[in-house]
């Protein structure tokens, strides 16, 4: 009992640094662009950066292992719907974040160029944070469905 009680906890806080994380960086990302002051645009894309790296990545590894473990103990299978549709939504979120996470470290490079060149942002800068920030809709509603899914457990017949 107390093995799964765990692995749920671990789970839980691990889908919630996902969600929350995801939201706080674009929020930030967003507010940081609308200034179109590199100095602040440098600063936080390099603590997005940081925060990816901390805590996004641990909870990209925690959830898939903490899931399996988690259907082991309390015997479900990973054919289920309702998991199987969690994990392809998963790595749907996946292919969206990688290029993001790629796109923050170019997005924070190119600001801090133009602070140390005093120039303004260029065109390359405002073409990958539209690319960017398109990416991220998908990423975060296959999360939010997720945690549904997570939470409602339906009975979904994907074959």
């Amino acid at each position: 009992m107390l093995y799964e009680l765990g692995l749920r906890w671990a789970h839980i806080v691990g889908a919630t640094v996902l969600f929350g994380t995801g939201a706080g960086i674009a929020f930030f990302m967003l507010m940081a662009h609308l200034t179109r002051d590199a100095r602040l645009i440098a600063h936080v894309a390099g603590t997005v950066v940081l925060a990816d790296t901390l805590f996004t990545a641990t909870a990209v590894v925690v959830q898939p292992l903490t899931g399996f473990l988690l259907a082991q103990e309390l015997g479900w299978e990973l054919s289920e719907g309702w998991i199987l549709l969690s994990l392809l939504l998963y790595g749907l979120t996946g292919a969206f974040w990688l290029p993001v996470v790629w796109i923050q470290i170019q997005l924070r490079n190119i600001a801090r160029g133009c602070v140390v060149e005093g120039t303004a942002l260029p065109a390359r800068y405002f073409i990958l944070f539209r690319i960017w920030f398109a990416c991220g809709f998908p990423a975060f509603f296959a999360v939010a469905t997720i945690l549904w899914l997570m939470l409602a457990r339906p009975e979904i017949s994907l074959f």
